[in-house]
């Protein structure tokens, strides 16, 4: 018997509308000069919002994996970006900063992100968000 789900392509639909909106993302950040590519400005983005955090956690929160983790993270600390503190009572462990240049980085690409975020959200409500959320949280443990 068939769902009526097995017609909708909805991973379809989200894996598109995801590749738009990085693409947006990412013609607006080379447009303002920041080197960034969209994947350095989301470790940048958790880093900023939780300051020591470990290159593990930010793997798990980011849903990449360690090496892509250590690559991206080796990358911005070249750029000068971000830097690497030990991690308490684990020396082969460390712990994520932004630098100042990383902060000041952040603080101006943060608008530009801000601006493709409004632009992809339009005139949908508060409402519309709500079920948007529900909804993508369904499929999300749906999988789980």
């Amino acid at each position: 018997m068939t769902h009526h789900s097995d017609q909708r392509a909805y991973f379809f639909k989200i894996d598109t509308t995801i590749k738009k909106i990085r693409n947006a993302l990412q013609k607006q950040l080379t447009e303002a000069g920041f080197d960034l590519t969209v994947d350095q400005w989301v470790l940048i983005d958790h880093i900023f919002r939780k300051q020591g955090i470990s290159q593990n956690e930010l793997a798990e929160m980011t849903f990449k994996d360690p090496p892509t983790v250590t690559r991206i993270i080796d990358l911005l600390e070249k750029k000068g970006l971000v830097e690497r503190g030990p991690a308490a009572g684990d020396r082969r462990k460390f712990n994520l900063f932004l630098t100042k240049n990383g902060e000041q980085t952040y603080n101006q690409a943060f608008p530009i992100v801000a601006d493709i975020r409004r632009k992809g959200w339009g005139s949908l409500s508060d409402s519309d968000y709500q079920h948007f959320v529900r909804i993508m949280d369904s499929i999300y443990q749906n999988f789980t």
